[in-house]
């Protein structure tokens, strides 16, 4: 009885320790989820527009330039660092470190299990070295949009093909479908 009563009471005080750590974790969720589902839209209004306007190999330079730009006026604005990263990148800075691969790889696991890519997330608290970080990545499902520039090179025309040797020559960003994980946002914020 004794030993119950005990261990009841280290629970409980575990608990109580652990409560205010997950509100913030939860806070952390739901503020990184807020910003990961802003800029994606944008970015495409952009890119519709400038595909529009010069047509998809002159819009690369929104993927290439606009996004990047995008993606570091967030960061500045909300305090968390965010990218894009892919396990088939085509821009070199794309290259996800060993976390960010990690959850790629369980994207991918999940997508192949029949999990539709649109809702995956995932956040934790993660400790590198003497610091601790809120980690964040939201699956990026490629769009039909995308397939011009990202689809199987059947589908590429030669003045998207042209662009991407002159500008990747080392792409490994082609060959999707519709709904396939392209990559993902991905962002950071120290505690």
């Amino acid at each position: 009885m004794k030993r119950s009563v005990i261990a009841s009471s280290v629970l409980s005080l575990l608990l109580a320790a652990a409560g205010p750590a997950l509100a913030d974790e939860a806070k952390l969720l739901e503020e990184a989820r807020g910003i990961a589902t802003k800029m994606p839209p944008k970015l495409l209004e952009v890119l519709d527009a400038e595909i529009k306007k010069g047509g998809h190999a002159e819009a690369m330079s929104v993927c290439r330039e606009k996004a990047p730009q995008m993606a570091k006026a967030m960061s500045e604005q909300t305090g968390w660092a965010i990218r894009r990263v892919s396990l088939k990148n085509r821009n070199p800075k794309a290259v996800p470190d060993a976390w960010e691969k990690a959850v790629l790889e369980d994207f991918d696991r999940r997508t192949a299990a029949g999990e539709k890519p649109s809702g995956m997330e995932k956040g934790e608290v993660v400790t590198d070295g003497d610091k601790k970080y809120y980690r964040y990545m939201k699956a990026l499902p490629t769009q039909d949009l995308c397939l011009s520039c990202h689809g199987t090179p059947d589908r590429l025309d030669s003045a998207v093909k042209a662009k991407l040797q002159e500008l990747y020559p080392d792409d490994k960003a082609v060959g999707y479908s519709a709904a396939e994980i392209r990559g993902a946002i991905t962002l950071r914020k120290p505690l």
